[in-house]
Order: C-alpha cells, then structure tokens, then sequence
C-alpha cells in the first residue's frame, strides 16, 4: 500500500517530520521492548524455581495425609478436615512493571484448630498445618504466572508496532521522500531550464 502524496515542498517537509517521529517512536518502542523482556525473563526465572519448588514439596506433604489414612479411621479424618477449617482473604493490588500493571496477590489465613487432638495422629496433624502453610505458596506461584501472561501480551503487542513501523510504515515514508525529491529536484531543473531560454529570448531581443 503506497502513500497518497503531492510532489510539494510542504508535503516534503510534513513527511520528513512524521519521518523523524516514526524513527524517535521505533527506537523507543525497541528500548522498551528490551527492558519488559529483561523483566519477562526475570519472572520466568523466579517462576520456574517456584513452581519447581511446588512440584517438590507438594506431593512430599501430601504423603503425610497417606500416612495419617493408615494410622487414623477415615471418620476421624473427615471430621478433623471438617473442624480444621479457617478463613482465608485473598487481597488484589497492583505495581506497575515499565508502565505495565501487574497484580500482587496477598493472602491472610485465619487458622482453626479446634478439633481433638486425642482421635487424630501426628502425621495429620502435621499434614493439616503444612497444608496451611503452603498455600500463600501457591498464591505466590498464581500471581508469578498472571504478571508473565501480562507481559508476555505486551509484549507480543510491541513487537507488532515495532515490525509495522520497520517494515511497513517506515520504507514507505522514505519512498515518498524520495520519490517527491526526485519530483521537486525535476521541477527545479526543467523551471531553471524555462529560465534559461527566456534569459536566451531575452538577450536575443536586446541585441536587435
């Protein structure tokens, strides 16, 4: 697609101008696409050892809870799970990454361990607390994975912009500069040409 032009010195000029904006805006975009990409692999990293790190320790604390079904009765452990329950209040805020919102995710657990201790084994209990405790683990993981969605979107949006003005808008500015200084520079040699002939005409005439 070719831009709509006239070959005119204004229009030379208006084109050089969105020319040097389009340049400034490019080199802008690339800057800011390399720092959201350090950022973006920041978190992938802390990602990967946090979710590494859930992989790991999850399964490991959920064996506790295979434990306690062979020492304790299946009645005992359902009610433990039942009276064990608490509250948990999950908190949205935000922090802004290159101009970018992501969220922050803070979670409060009320605990409640109102159930006899008498009828349960250590192993539940235990598994019960671990449970607890590693779920603002799992909240963590969750926010980790929505900001690298987030960035990820952004950045894939950039990068668009980016190729739209080095490949597309871009060249064809420089096209039309250079086709209507051709235009105007051809204008100039034929107006200096018809100058030249009346200066011919001119002297011509003196002369008779």
């Amino acid at each position: 697609m070719k831009l709509q032009i006239n070959a005119t010195r204004m229009e030379f000029f208006k084109l050089r101008r969105r020319l040097a904006m389009a340049v400034r805006g490019h080199k802008l975009l690339k800057d800011k696409n390399e720092g959201l990409m350090k950022e973006f692999l920041g978190l992938i990293k802390a990602y990967k050892e946090a979710r590494q790190r859930m992989d790991t320790d999850l399964p490991d604390r959920m064996k506790l809870f295979l434990l306690a079904q062979i020492i304790t009765s299946s009645q005992n452990i359902s009610t433990a799970l039942e009276q064990s329950k608490g509250t948990s209040e999950l908190k949205i805020s935000g922090k802004s990454i290159l101009n970018i919102k992501v969220p922050v995710f803070e979670v409060t657990i009320t605990k409640n361990n109102s159930y006899s201790l008498v009828d349960t084994s250590i192993e539940l209990d235990e598994a019960i607390l671990q449970l607890k405790e590693f779920f603002p683990y799992i909240i963590c993981v969750a926010e980790l994975e929505q900001s690298i969605h987030l960035l990820a979107k952004e950045i894939k949006k950039i990068r668009r912009r980016i190729n739209a003005l080095e490949h597309v808008l871009i060249p064809q500015l420089q096209g039309s500069i250079k086709s209507i200084k051709s235009r105007l520079d051809e204008m100039e040699r034929s107006n200096i040409s018809r100058l030249m002939k009346i200066k011919e005409m001119l002297i011509s005439k003196t002369e008779f």
